[in-house]
């Protein structure tokens, strides 16, 4: 499948047909194996959403420095594993941060470079002058220890009683966790603050200004002037306890940066402190109570300004977007709105970006996965077909904040195989059916607040190659597109509230239709490798509607070549987790225009298209779960999944039957954890 420029006789992709209404698990033989594992360490992946310590970009003292001129304390609190701090050679030197606040500390890491203290006290301060000791040791390992302590005061101090080598003692990182004393407790909300909140930035680059950050459309941005140190500020409006900022970058993002806080706009105090950006979309834990917040932009990741999509603010005790009384589609319209190139989706007038997956369990199954879908940021799930089993989750995702894209199957499908042949240009009573089938179905619904949108048909256009040829595919093709067109108008006329798509596999078909299909209110695309291609296309064929990415996700196993046995060779983990990342990237780059995706698949089996595609086969949540929730902006877990790079078989090609074979990995655990192993046949 691609996503190339197409003109009225395109040369159509084609690509093996795979079901997508259901997927039956298939029984998988667990056979003995001797694994060969492979002693690599794999650095964790980098993540976007961190537990910021209290210590981060606070002031430092120390008892003495090895070089007047390097490894100074405050490299140990600047959030960078590269830089330390290191002593004088000598026992009893101490390093004493200052919280900047009295707080509660539950957690100390100290990162220790190879010069450690093995015998060391930890001690906490209301006023750096009486010290209370919450944790001592007499046989520190050095490395990374992690300390589970209880203790309070605004200073904190490492206080070394001996020395495990003949230097100092030296740290990377000191971290110290907890909560300001007197913090309100309660969970981190995900209603965004900040906007429509006032605004100002240090420089604004031509019509991008500082507003577009705080506005709640991630198709409008600010960007800076083309230098390093920027700013933008946002007036929360009054004091909040601010517990999460997530930054949707564009392209031009921050290397290096601080995120700070203030009660009056004037004396600031740094809550958290990134010293490797990475762009995207990045979210970050901080705890701070604090009417106005300021982002710090030090050091560019490219030769542009400093540009943001969205900078949104959350609170403790802030509703989230799906609390009850949250009002949904069934109490105002849900809409696409603009003009050529700069639309948005509208959910009862607020911006709306698709942030879904497509929907693999049962109908009946989503109050037992919809904690796992919507920790992954997930506000929207797209089905295949609505029928009377319809009604069970469209009320369950409703009662969660989650929206459907609900999908009416039409043949071919993406083949034959998915629905027969139909014949478009003759088959009357078979258009008849269908018609009766969508006018039964949007009835029913049109009044649901689980209704986003309705979906006409899935890979058809595309299917169609695989039933006709010549001049009757391409009859039969503007046809299909025409029969689309008259279903949107049924639609409208029984429900003027949703808009109305068709899905296909193929950008091929948005020439068939703009041709035959006006009354659609946006496209569909399932598109996988060649998602980041959409964009140009689109631009190529000076399309007048809007899409969504009703699938994607790293490359299919029709667009990668086959290995020694003529098998689809799937990439590791680690590359298909960064599929999903880069499809949302382009996603994202396509702005006013894209409106954002059901990303595949949200399915549980662990047959050949789950171990694929699935984010949760078996219930395991892999790392592209974990990517996709980094990309729509949720919090996610610090204990991650094991990294798999590689793997293969000495011989692969003389394996004989009921012997033992060889499995060579390249696998670890970011987190240390211990690991398991299973060979599937």
């Amino acid at each position: 499948m691609s996503t190339s420029t197409v003109h009225d006789h395109p040369a159509t992709p084609r690509r093996p047909w795979r079901p997508e209404r259901s997927r039956s698990s298939t029984l998988s033989l667990v056979l003995a194996a001797v694994l060969a594992v492979g002693a690599l360490t794999i650095p964790a992946p980098s993540a976007q959403a961190v537990d910021v310590p209290l210590s981060q970009g606070k002031a430092v003292t120390v008892s003495s420095l090895e070089n007047a001129n390097s490894n100074p304390g405050s490299a140990a609190v600047d959030g960078s594993t590269a830089t330390r701090w290191s002593s004088a050679a000598a026992d009893g030197q101490w390093i004493q941060v200052d919280l900047g606040a009295r707080a509660n500390v539950t957690k100390v890491v100290l990162q220790w470079e190879a010069a450690y203290a093995s015998g060391y006290t930890i001690q906490t301060s209301d006023d750096a002058s009486t010290w209370t000791a919450i944790h001592t040791t007499v046989n520190g390992t050095g490395g990374t220890e992690t300390l589970n302590v209880t203790g309070s005061g605004r200073y904190l101090r490492v206080q070394s009683t001996k020395r495990a080598t003949g230097y100092g003692i030296s740290l990377w990182e000191l971290q110290v966790f907890g909560t300001p004393a007197g913090a309100t407790t309660g969970t981190c909300g995900t209603m965004n603050i900040a906007q429509g909140k006032a605004v100002t930035a240090s420089t604004s680059e031509g019509p991008f200004v500082a507003t577009a950050a705080t506005d709640g459309d991630l198709g409008t941005r600010w960007a800076s002037a083309s230098a390093d140190q920027q700013w933008l500020q946002v007036d929360l409006g009054s004091s909040q306890q601010v517990c999460r900022v997530v930054l949707s970058w564009e392209a031009a993002y921050g290397k290096a940066f601080r995120v700070q806080t203030s009660a009056d706009g004037t004396t600031w105090a740094t809550a958290a402190t990134v010293t490797d950006g990475v762009g995207g979309t990045q979210t970050i834990t901080v705890s701070a109570t604090a009417r106005y917040l300021r982002l710090d932009l030090q050091q560019r990741a490219t030769g542009y300004g400093f540009s943001l999509w969205e900078v949104a603010v959350n609170t403790v005790g802030a509703p989230n977007p799906g609390d009850p009384g949250v009002p949904g589609p069934a109490d105002g319209k849900v809409r696409v709105d603009g003009t050529q190139g700069n639309w948005r989706l509208l959910v009862n007038g607020q911006p709306y970006t698709v942030k879904g997956m497509t929907w693999g369990p049962a109908a009946t199954a989503f109050n037992a996965y919809a904690d796992k879908l919507t920790a992954m940021g997930v506000n929207t799930i797209r089905t295949w077909g609505t029928d009377a089993s319809s009604k069970t989750l469209l009320d369950d995702a409703a009662a969660h904040g989650v929206r459907v894209v609900a999908g009416f199957w039409l043949g071919p499908g993406g083949g034959p195989g998915s629905g027969g042949c139909p014949n478009y240009v003759t088959d009357d009573a078979y258009k008849a059916a269908v018609i009766n089938d969508i006018t039964t179905w949007t009835t029913a619904y049109k009044d649901n607040p689980g209704v986003l949108m309705w979906d006409v048909g899935n890979e058809s256009l595309l299917g169609l190659q695989n039933c006709y040829g010549g001049t009757e595919l391409e009859a039969q093709r503007n046809a299909y597109a025409t029969f689309v067109n008259d279903a949107a108008k049924k639609i409208h006329l029984i429900d003027p509230t949703h808009p109305v798509t068709t899905t296909d596999a193929w950008t091929g078909a948005w020439v068939y239709l703009k041709r035959n299909a006006p009354d659609l209110d946006l496209y569909g695309l399932n598109s996988y490798n060649a998602v980041c291609d959409a964009k140009q296309t689109w631009i190529d064929g000076n399309y007048d509607k809007p899409y969504i990415i009703t699938e994607g996700g790293p490359a299919g196993e029709w667009e990668v070549p086959n290995d020694a046995n003529g098998i689809p060779d799937q990439g590791t983990d680690v590359q298909n987790a960064a599929g999903y990342t880069k499809a949302w990237g382009c996603i994202k780059a396509h702005p006013g225009v894209a409106l954002g995706a059901t990303l595949f698949h949200f399915g549980i089996e662990g047959d050949f298209g789950g171990i694929w595609f699935n984010v949760l086969p078996g219930g395991n949540k892999r790392l592209s779960y974990y990517a996709i929730a980094n990309a729509y902006g949720a919090p996610t877990a610090s204990n991650t999944p094991p990294v798999f790079t590689s793997m293969d078989v000495p011989g692969s090609g003389s394996v004989v039957a009921g012997s033992t074979f060889t499995v060579n990995t390249a696998v670890s655990d970011p987190n240390g954890d211990a690991q398991t192993y299973s060979v599937l046949l």
